[in-house]
């Protein structure tokens, strides 16, 4: 079992492939039944819940901000293949047939994938925005939206999240 920094708890039944490309915060949780895949850097912030049975796969950077969740069976794909525009086949079809896709993705802090959601390569989630459980994010979402699928449904309560952390910070260091 790898040994991982102060702060990070990763479960047993997890699987981390390329550990040595990710930098992890404190603290942060990774549940059972878990895939990362680190082919390309990761960078996973503080505070930050990856829960079981989600999925980081495709080899591009992903960056997960401080405060974010990535609810269970969601999954952040930054490698896929378009097969609307002439490509064919799966990873046994050479590279030069298929039409992949590979772009990092960026999740902002204090973000939340709901679960079984997936983030297509390219995509940006703005701080604080909130995707719908099954949503397929397509695009870049804005910060602070809730969204089911790419639909911006309401506006999230900015204010409320920056007071609590406000209020966390201020508990934390009075522990200290």
């Amino acid at each position: 079992m790898p040994n991982y920094p102060a702060g990070v708890t990763v479960h047993a039944e997890a699987k981390i492939i390329g550990i040595e490309n990710i930098e992890f915060g404190s603290p942060v949780l990774i549940d059972d039944f878990t895939l990362i895949m680190a082919r390309g850097p990761i960078r996973i912030g503080n505070y930050v819940h990856i829960a079981c049975f989600s999925s980081i796969t495709g080899g591009e950077p992903v960056e997960i901000g401080d405060y974010a969740a990535v609810s269970q069976g969601a999954r952040l794909l930054t490698g896929t293949d378009d097969f609307i525009h002439g490509g064919f086949g799966n990873s046994t079809v050479p590279t030069e047939y298929r039409n992949a896709l590979r772009a990092p993705i960026s999740i902002g802090r204090f973000s939340i994938i709901g679960a079984n959601a997936v983030v297509l390569p390219g995509v940006t989630v703005g701080e604080g925005a909130v995707v719908g459980a099954n949503s397929v994010v397509t695009r870049d979402l804005e910060p602070w939206g809730v969204y089911i699928g790419n639909r911006r449904h309401r506006e999230r309560d900015r204010d409320a999240v920056l007071a609590g952390l406000a209020r966390f910070e201020t508990d934390r260091r009075r522990e200290s």
